[in-house]
């Protein structure tokens, strides 16, 4: 049987990110990027964007236009709240909050409206460690 993480990760395919920026030396640029080679779509969502990895950019999360599965969070513990309702009114499947995220408030609500939640863990690190089998 499959983990918590590896079932997201095969489960959906598109991956709404939050704070993606197109400056190629941010962290949340290269993990997109990787995770778009592996077959992801990303939905970028940056208010200082208009295009990201070739994907139109969005200026806030109730911006986008479409479902959303995995809100992948690239911003600072302030701002999680207002992602994490903004997610919750869109009724997303999955909280990710990358490496250095975490805010147990947020997360608690997320949780209580039904949304599967995971802190201060790369989406990158753990796709490579679940399907990679040559290294990143």
């Amino acid at each position: 049987m499959a983990d918590f993480v590896t079932d997201i990760l095969e489960r959906y395919n598109t991956l709404t990110i939050v704070g993606l920026s197109s400056k190629h030396r941010r962290p949340s640029y290269g993990v997109a990027s990787y995770m778009q080679t592996h077959g992801y779509r990303i939905i970028p969502v940056n208010p200082n964007e208009t295009k990201v990895l070739g994907e139109k950019a969005f200026p806030s999360l109730d911006a986008v236009p479409e479902p959303t599965e995995v809100v992948v969070i690239f911003r600072r513990r302030e701002f999680v709240p207002a992602v994490v309702a903004s997610a919750i009114r869109k009724r997303a499947k999955v909280i990710w909050m990358q490496e250095g995220v975490i805010h147990e408030e947020a997360a608690a609500r997320a949780r209580q409206a039904g949304l599967a939640v995971i802190q201060n863990r790369c989406i990158l690190k753990e796709h490579a460690r679940r399907f990679v089998t040559d290294g990143i």
